[in-house]
């Protein structure tokens, strides 16, 4: 053989060990997303927040000898579009971990996922996810809704002045999503001392909500909470200026962006976002790599969510290789060894237990003041075991 030969040779046996080294150090995660379907004025930003967070988790190499490869699936918020996509994740791309979307299909995963054991973080945050005793591969990284929920109507009751309960009005979609913290909040708000005056189902797709105000409007609520997404809630607060109805509207995580007071305009002034991040410009070290990767483009907070979830998981991905456990049990392992993890102060800190994934119990109340979200305060719950996973 000639010393030309040998030296092609050589080359070509460095390029397919080269080649399998790279297919050995590749992490596939499943992104279930929804980008044309009912929830997709919140899922488009949500997922661009995610996918942005692995282009930086590569270039900065935060898993060490390591690269993440996102397969992203737009199942339009199907639930069975969204069964059928993780199969082909599991069979065909063979992810280890999976970034889901919404509560339904979320839900409807849940034993799909124990039984593949693929860990998944979601933006579903029912406290039906949250005891790993029932959902062991489920995970996400703001508190549940019902801790939103209860947060919520703590930090209202804390500052009521008058000698009488005060009265509160719950409007929400009837489906997974909207339903999921209403039971845990009727109860706190009657152990707390607020006096339940109605209920109304508003769909997320409405155009009027006129009925349903005017149902309420005689029981004159001093307080309104939303349960839907931005679109439905511009309506409900446009239609509730119509009518006069002069209550505080609280909003819940999924209800109120940066987008709503252009949604509603007038209508949004004084109405109150109950949210689990920052918002977009926010003096913490996290929005100085979102303001890089953005080009200083404002994002809306579900972007910031987003990315946060997939650094929270990257951190997860991180311990389970330095402890060469890097497959679905390794990585849950991992992430219930989170303790106070700090999203670079996008979210609150994050810890897992492996009896508790509920990642905190804060929840930040922001107040819409011409035309911004401006923070009004936050609230702090105990992490009582009663209140898991209900």
């Amino acid at each position: 053989m000639t010393a030309m030969k040998r030296l092609f040779l050589l080359a070509a046996c460095l390029l397919a060990f080269s080649a399998q080294g790279f297919a050995a150090q590749e992490i596939r995660i499943g992104v279930l997303s929804d980008l044309s379907g009912a929830t997709s004025d919140v899922g488009k930003p949500y997922a661009e927040g995610i996918m942005d967070c692995v282009k930086w988790l590569n270039e900065v190499a935060y898993v060490p000898g390591h690269s993440i490869t996102a397969l992203q699936v737009d199942y339009a918020y199907n639930a069975q579009q969204a069964i059928t996509a993780y199969k082909k994740f599991v069979s065909s791309d063979h992810i280890v971990a999976l970034q889901g979307w919404g509560t339904q299909d979320t839900e409807a995963l849940t034993g799909f996922v124990a039984k593949d054991r693929i860990p998944t973080l979601s933006a579903s945050y029912s406290a039906h996810l949250t005891d790993p005793k029932k959902s062991p591969y489920n995970f996400f990284i703001a508190a549940d809704y019902s801790t939103q929920l209860r947060g919520a109507l703590k930090f209202f009751k804390d500052s009521w002045k008058e000698s009488r309960p005060p009265k509160l009005a719950l409007v929400y979609p009837n489906h997974p999503y909207g339903l999921a913290p209403i039971p845990a909040g009727k109860d706190y708000a009657k152990e707390i001392g607020y006096d339940l005056v109605g209920e109304e189902n508003v769909d997320l797709k409405a155009l009027d909500a006129t009925p349903q105000l005017l149902a309420l409007k005689g029981k004159a609520p001093d307080f309104v909470w939303v349960g839907g997404t931005t679109a439905s809630t511009a309506v409900i607060l446009k239609d509730a200026k119509k009518l006069g109805l002069g209550a505080t509207f609280i909003t819940n995580i999924w209800g109120s962006d940066e987008s709503l007071p252009k949604l509603a305009g007038e209508a949004a002034e004084g109405a109150y976002s109950l949210q689990t991040s920052v918002v977009y410009g926010a003096d913490v070290p996290g929005m100085e790599i979102i303001k890089k990767i953005t080009n200083g483009e404002p994002q809306m907070i579900h972007y910031i969510r987003g990315f946060a979830s997939m650094l929270t998981m990257a951190e997860g991905l991180k311990l389970a290789a330095a402890a060469g456990k890097l497959d679905g049990p390794g990585i849950k392992a991992a992430l219930e060894t989170l303790r106070d993890f700090d999203p670079l102060g996008l979210t609150p800190p994050v810890s897992f237990f492996p009896d508790d994934h509920r990642p905190n119990m804060t929840a930040f109340l922001f107040k819409i003041e011409g035309g911004k979200l401006i923070k009004a305060g936050e609230s702090t719950l105990p992490r009582k075991p009663e209140w898991l996973g209900k």
